[in-house]
């Protein structure tokens, strides 16, 4: 059930669906104050929630600063949670925007940093009818060099919270000394660090797909609307939503 929610979650906390919402309030309001009201409602919100400038502060605030691990210290395993890739109806799998979880974590074991990487990954798709994420990755790590043998896998989770559950379960089996490194994009990186820590991880935080970074003055960079932004403002709501929420039910 709470897996559910998070998706239905995901449609209601984006500032398209408000915006749809108030446009469909002013059609159909027989109120002429409410329609007055809305007609300035709905501009503004587009104005808001489209402008690079105001998401960028956001963003910036919300992500937590990078972290640099020294290539003298070397950990027994490195955690990288699912969420970076994809399969299509032919269940070939893919790359996506977060593809840079994959990067960091091959560099962190290449470079003698992590000697383990443990994948925590189902599907999150709501019918559950696709191979585990955590099986593509597996594959893409060993075509990049990693030996199968340092290869862990984790592929029932479908959330944060079974990301740690189901990993502490594996490590504490195995005997895998910690600290862990835990990888993950840093808009995901607080309410990661708030459940893995809630399950009794000892971790150093490694976040990495920075979606925002200080930036000089630009007139499209801080003027100009995106729309793409609107989408964006749903996942940095839903990270911050889904803390609470985690945090009111015992999961962080």
């Amino acid at each position: 059930m709470f897996f559910i929610l998070s998706k239905v979650l995901l449609f209601i906390l984006s500032p398209t669906c408000w915006i749809i919402l108030a446009f469909l309030w002013m059609l159909f309001s027989k109120s002429q104050v409410t329609k007055k009201r809305l007609r300035l409602l709905i501009p503004s919100l587009f104005i808001i929630f489209t402008n690079p400038y105001v998401f960028h502060v956001a963003e910036i605030a919300w992500q937590p600063q990078p972290v640099t691990l020294s290539p003298n210290k070397s950990f027994e395993a490195g955690i990288v949670l699912g969420g970076l890739s994809g399969y299509d109806k032919y269940e070939r799998g893919y790359f996506g925007d977060n593809a840079d979880r994959f990067i960091q974590t091959a560099n962190l074991y290449h470079q003698g940093i992590i000697k383990k990487i443990l994948i925590t990954g189902g599907t999150g798709s709501l019918l559950q009818n696709e191979p585990a994420e955590s099986y593509f990755l597996k594959k893409q790590f060993i075509n990049n060099g990693v030996k199968e043998s340092d290869i862990l896998l984790e592929s029932k989770s479908r959330n944060t919270y079974e990301n740690a559950i189901f990993t502490k379960k594996i490590l504490d089996s195995l005997q895998i000394k910690p600290p862990y490194v835990l990888v993950t994009s840093a808009m995901h990186m607080p309410r990661s660090i708030q459940v893995f820590t809630k399950a009794g991880f000892d971790f150093i935080a490694f976040p990495c797909d920075y979606k925002a970074t200080p930036e000089k003055f630009s007139v499209e960079g801080y003027i100009i609307p995106e729309g793409k932004n609107l989408s964006n403002w749903g996942y940095l709501i839903k990270e911050i939503v889904g803390m609470a929420a985690y945090k009111l039910t015992g999961k962080a």
